[in-house]
């Protein structure tokens, strides 16, 4: 909050904040995280992701076996997941999944937070994590995962992987891959099936 707007006096201003203890908002962290795209880094170099994409480098070419797209998508893909959906419950419900103020945080037993000098250990994010004031500054987004890789590829791990399965089917993470006939983009819906995404909205908007 309140970095200058040019090159040269941000960079200085956002590490002066980041040493000082007295400042309870040093960064925003992982505010406004949303997605996540699973490919090659062709894909992305030169868009402006807003700092709301986490990237993993993946060749599906390389991965006959789909054991390293495995890996990524019950790991990375899951810990992002967890990452989201914190920043989601303390956006859209802060006095059950949130923290509370920084500012009147006590810590309690090297375990969590209590805020002031009761209550119950707080959970989540703090409001300064997720909002400038009255100013939203997470939008609360349930994650996209983008994978650059056969729908039928993505299916066989989706399908060994429960939690994974689970998350899909319960509208926790939208995924998306590639047709492997034509490389359209596709949807995998509630039911477990593949829907394309019509051409001219290319790789759908997150939705809440």
């Amino acid at each position: 909050p309140g970095a200058p707007r040019t090159a040269e006096a941000a960079p200085a201003h956002v590490r002066a904040r980041a040493a000082d203890w007295a400042q309870i908002r040093p960064e925003w962290a992982l505010a406004g995280c949303g997605a996540m795209v699973v490919g090659s880094r062709e894909l992305t170099r030169g868009r402006n992701l807003g700092r709301r994409v986490f990237l993993h480098s993946y060749d599906q070419a390389l991965d006959p076996d789909d054991a390293a797209l495995a890996v990524i998508l019950t790991g990375p893909l899951v810990v992002g997941q967890w990452i989201m959906m914190q920043y989601y419950g303390s956006t859209v419900a802060p006095d059950v999944f949130g923290s509370g103020s920084k500012t009147l945080h006590n810590v309690t037993a090297g375990i969590g937070v209590r805020v002031g000098p009761g209550g119950d250990i707080r959970t989540g994010l703090p409001e300064q994590s997720v909002r400038h004031g009255a100013r939203i500054q997470h939008q609360p987004l349930r994650p996209l995962a983008v994978v650059d890789a056969p729908v039928e590829k993505v299916e066989r791990v989706i399908s060994r992987q429960t939690q994974l399965d689970r998350l899909v089917r319960g509208r926790w993470v939208s995924i998306v891959a590639r047709d492997g006939t034509d490389g359209q983009w596709c949807e995998r819906i509630e039911d477990g099936t593949w829907q394309p995404i019509a051409a001219k909205a290319g790789i759908k908007e997150m939705t809440t």
